[in-house]
């Protein structure tokens, strides 16, 4: 497994856009917010903010993958340790991933996270 990156943690709050703003009051850049998430980046590294009623997924951190493939492969091996994972799902943002339990109980997430189109000045 290539993994590109630990990508992003996510975190659970109460109120999406109070956290919203004071993630960004301390220099992080809004990515993506919606009614019961928020993406925001420092440089490569994210934090997502997830509500209450945010039914995907809980508190976890994400490794990220640049090419889908390799996180589909990913997903083949752990499958095949017998790793407690979800099906992989499409995420509204054009990202996709799987999430999985450590022997702890803890989530992570693998997630494929497009490389942005460079766009002509």
């Amino acid at each position: 497994m290539k993994l590109k990156r630990l990508g992003h943690v996510a975190i659970c709050v109460q109120d999406i856009s109070r956290a919203a703003e004071f993630y960004q009051n301390l220099g992080m850049e809004l990515v993506w917010k919606d009614a019961d998430w928020a993406y925001l980046k420092a440089g490569d590294d994210g934090l997502a903010l997830l509500s209450p009623g945010y039914d995907q997924a809980g508190a976890h951190f994400g490794f990220v993958f640049s090419e889908r493939q390799e996180m589909e492969t990913a997903y083949e091996e752990l499958q095949k340790q017998d790793i407690h994972l979800t099906k992989i799902h499409e995420h509204r943002d054009g990202t996709a991933s799987f999430y999985g339990r450590d022997p702890d109980g803890n989530w992570f997430e693998y997630l494929y996270e497009p490389v942005p189109v460079a766009t002509p000045s």
